[in-house]
């Protein structure tokens, strides 16, 4: 399987998994009493919903060709915090949502590729069949791990910073409002400093780990 194939898998998990990610926080809006995202069409699988062209497409193939690994991010969704029952606590699980959801896809993968990698040491199937399946899990493990990862940064506007600020003190909270503005610069700082690869390199690993559970077993 040549490299472009391989970029092409990744990119097309990623879009998936941000798909999945926005739905997941506009679903949870909705249940917690907040129908916008639900009305603007955002609890969908259709990437096209969920698509900013700098985030999504620009810094995913970017990182894609240069790291490796694609991840990045979507439009938010808008949540109307007047519609909440308890905006400060209500926000945090609509943020923790995104994260959650990608958790529960690598999980899905895991079990996948065990399940099938202990199949396909039973029964013998062409190095071609094994190889896409190979890819496509480890794909689907990277990047959810890595998006999940990536959006726990708390700097806003990323997740992370929806949770903390829930957790902080509203005067403390505050100051994640006066950052937003210059969030986006912040993290791509991080990312260019190497910051993030403290904590998203142990999650490609893990991600290896997963892969080779199959061999040890």
């Amino acid at each position: 399987m040549t490299e472009p194939v391989v970029l092409v898998i990744m990119l097309a998990i990623f879009l998936l998994s941000v798909s999945i990610h926005e739905s997941a926080h506009a679903y949870a809006a909705l249940r917690l009493g907040d129908d916008t995202g639900a009305r603007l069409g955002r609890i969908t699988l259709n990437p096209l919903a969920h698509i900013d062209p700098i985030m999504t497409v620009v810094v995913p193939v970017v990182l894609a060709v240069t790291v490796g690994v694609p991840f990045g991010g979507a439009k938010p969704v808008p949540v109307n915090l007047y519609n909440l029952r308890d905006p400060r606590r209500d926000m945090m699980w609509i943020a923790w949502a995104g994260p959650a959801s990608n958790l529960a896809q690598a999980v899905v993968f895991a079990v996948v590729w065990l399940v099938l990698a202990t199949l396909m040491r039973a029964v013998p199937v062409p190095a071609e069949v094994a190889r896409t399946v190979l890819v496509v899990c480890h794909a689907g493990l990277v990047v959810n791990l890595v998006l999940g990862g990536f959006n726990m940064i708390p700097v806003p506007p990323l997740d992370g910073s929806r949770i903390l600020a829930a957790l902080l003190p509203e005067g403390a909270a505050r100051v994640m409002d006066r950052i937003e503005p210059i969030g986006f610069f912040v993290v791509l700082g991080l990312i260019m400093l190497g910051v993030t690869d403290y904590f998203l390199d142990p999650l490609v690993r893990l991600a290896d780990f997963v892969l080779h559970l199959p061999a040890w077993l």
